[in-house]
């Protein structure tokens, strides 16, 4: 099948490279010349594992071209995937003026049926926005062209999107088109041949499920960190309380983990969105008011234990951290805890030497020129100089470290674990102390 993907971000050009790999030709569609020179020359302007040996793949085999001439891609694809950014606006609601553009330019330039899809992540009533820019085009044009527009959201986790996609839990797709509808179950048949994986369902409900999806996600962290504080207080483990309340398959132990908050590209927006939709409807979101507030004081929870420890003066000290974005797998540091610490730190007159195993160029061009910011090469190298060992993404590298070369190489022999990694009675065993998330 012909398939156009609008936008060469995360989203769409690992859909579009998944779909190339499952035999369709996908044609992706970027406005930024940039990114496209990159894409055509074999690099990927973002890190996901995977990715760029199934782009390389696919594009030798011919199966997946990159343009910068959106004329172009409207003709191609009988499905038209709109994959663009959807940043917050100023009041937290999402930004569609993209989503609008890109369907305005398959309007100016469509001549066949197609089916466009929504894939961005959208507030609901979008479909509706898109329908109607596209119709309004078609309309300057004198055109009578059908179409379809349906809603498609994405549930891809960041360092595992090409397993999501390839072995989706579900495949969501709101429509109100049975010719639309037909086409969607042709393109994702190669994704669920074990067992019938797509839900079918109006465009509103689907476009809702998203962001109910991701804040139902966002809210289990930020209850299992409030536990952990609470924990903390009357002397309790939050690993054993997780590992009580996870064997009940009423909850399961997906998402309760401690740690120091949620970050990346989708929780802290789509949280924002949604509350914004609520309060567009007329109703206040309270749980998710709730939501943000917790998570956003939990990213300063590890800021907090060092000044318990060593009160809020840290002239002179070195902090080495391990990890710096979001999360593991990944680059990405939008919204990332570390970027709050590390500026928590610098404030109260510490340095930091950091390292990560992708996310340096990343952390870079957050902070800038930070002084009294490093990077290392190596975690071990971290450490040389280090008044105390912090831990703020769980990374795999991390979790079976030299305990004696960190009790030798850490002047204060102190780890302050943000994600809870490791036995707090072990690590003690070597002379440390240890400081984790809700542990005794």
């Amino acid at each position: 099948m012909k398939v156009t993907v609008v936008g060469s971000g995360y989203v769409g050009l690992v859909s579009g490279a998944c779909l190339a790999d499952s035999g369709n030709d996908v044609l992706c569609v970027d406005i930024d010349e940039r990114k496209i020179g990159m894409l055509r020359a074999g690099g990927i302007p973002i890190f996901e594992p995977g990715l760029e040996a199934m782009v390389k793949r696919n594009a030798e085999a011919g199966r997946l071209r990159f343009t910068t001439d959106v004329a172009e891609g409207v003709r191609h694809g009988a499905i038209q995937f709109i994959a663009v950014g959807t940043p917050p606006g100023e009041d937290g609601s999402a930004d569609l003026q993209y989503v609008v553009a890109a369907a305005r330019t398959i309007g100016r330039h469509l001549d066949h049926y197609c089916v466009v899809v929504d894939k961005s992540t959208v507030p609901v009533g979008t479909a509706e926005k898109v329908k109607a820019a596209i119709a309004e085009e078609l309309a300057a044009r004198g055109s009578k062209q059908e179409f379809a527009v349906v809603s498609n959201p994405e549930f891809l986790k960041e360092g595992a999107a090409i397993e999501d996609f390839l072995k989706p839990d579900r495949i969501v797709v709101g429509s109100d088109d049975d010719r639309a509808t037909q086409l969607m179950r042709q393109l994702y048949q190669p994704f669920q041949r074990n067992h019938e994986r797509m839900i079918v369902m109006d465009v509103k409900s689907a476009e809702l499920t998203k962001y109910a999806a991701n804040a139902m996600l966002a809210t289990r962290i930020s209850f299992m960190n409030e536990l952990a504080n609470l924990a903390e207080r009357v002397g309790a483990d939050i690993e054993r309380v997780r590992q009580g309340i996870g064997s009940d398959p009423r909850i399961g132990y997906h998402f309760l983990y401690a740690g120091t908050g949620y970050g990346g590209s989708c929780f802290p927006k789509d949280v924002k969105a949604l509350q914004r939709t609520g309060q567009a409807a007329g109703l206040k979101l309270r749980i998710l008011d709730a939501v943000e507030e917790a998570n956003e004081a939990q990213k300063s929870v590890l800021l907090e234990k060092l000044d318990r420890r060593y009160g809020n003066d840290l002239e002179g000290m070195k902090i080495a951290m391990w990890g710096l974005a979001f999360k593991p797998n990944t680059d990405d540091m939008r919204e990332a805890p570390s970027l709050v610490i590390i500026e928590g730190l610098l404030a109260r007159g510490a340095t930091v030497v950091a390292y990560d195993p992708v996310a340096h160029e990343e952390a870079h061009r957050a902070l800038g020129d930070r002084l009294g910011v490093a990077y290392a090469t190596s975690p071990m190298g971290a450490l040389d100089g280090a008044d105390i060992l912090m831990i703020v993404t769980e990374w795999k590298e991390f979790r079976s470290p030299d305990f004696e070369a960190i009790a030798a190489r850490v002047k204060r022999k102190a780890i302050f674990d943000g994600r809870n990694m490791y036995d707090p009675p072990m690590v003690r065993g070597y002379g440390l102390e240890y400081h984790g998330i809700g542990r005794l």
